[in-house]
């Protein structure tokens, strides 16, 4: 039986066509909660717990979230014209925190059409943009539909709090849920003005 191989544009084309916008996505999920299950492949009670937590994290910051005044004006002046696709899950803390700043910063310049997908359900897309060999999300994908070409990438953490958990795993050996609980003090306390910065860095 013959097997075809996919290329990245294509890999990516076929997410696009198949993703979700932001409002969508958090549908998706909340539908998701409502009986129980969590995103994803794998479901398990500690899953749809994260998943739950991470839901009134994101409903919290899509009401309170700001972004600093010289980066919403040069989102909103530059001239785009690019699609932010992005891989996650609902249960990922990271993507929790950093997804309604992403999507933030998307509204604000019309040439930004972010779209979202589940990592799980592409799986060979995701396999393309691995993260130290792992499957880490978030993952944005800045990719130009015109040239078909990918301009860029960011994620699955803001830089600053990559740094933090690089230092913690030379430090410790491995993440331990102390840790994992500080990082998410940590972007409280940052209010997505790390993750706003890093994405300048896309356009």
């Amino acid at each position: 039986m013959e097997t075809t191989t996919m290329t990245i544009n294509e890999l990516i084309e076929e997410g696009i066509s198949n993703s979700y916008s932001y409002q969508e996505y958090r549908g998706i999920v909340s539908d998701l909660l409502a009986k129980g299950e969590s995103t994803g492949n794998e479901q398990s009670e500690a899953l749809t717990n994260y998943s739950m937590l991470n839901d009134r994290r994101m409903k919290r910051l899509d009401k309170t979230l700001k972004i600093n005044g010289v980066v919403a004006e040069t989102f909103s002046e530059a001239k785009t014209n690019i699609t932010w696709l992005v891989l996650t899950e609902g249960w990922c803390g990271d993507a929790a925190q950093s997804l309604p700043v992403i999507n933030k910063l998307s509204e604000m310049n019309e040439g930004i059409d972010l779209r979202v997908i589940s990592r799980d359900e592409h799986d060979e897309l995701m396999n393309n943009f691995l993260t130290n060999g792992g499957k880490s999300i978030p993952k944005l994908i800045a990719y130009n539909t015109e040239t078909k070409e990918v301009v860029d990438t960011w994620g699955p953490r803001p830089s600053v709090a990559t740094k933090m958990v690089d230092d913690y795993k030379i430090a410790h050996g491995s993440l331990d849920p102390q840790f994992k609980e500080d990082l998410q003090v940590w972007y409280n306390k940052d209010k997505g003005s790390n993750i706003a910065e890093d994405l300048l860095k896309l356009l």
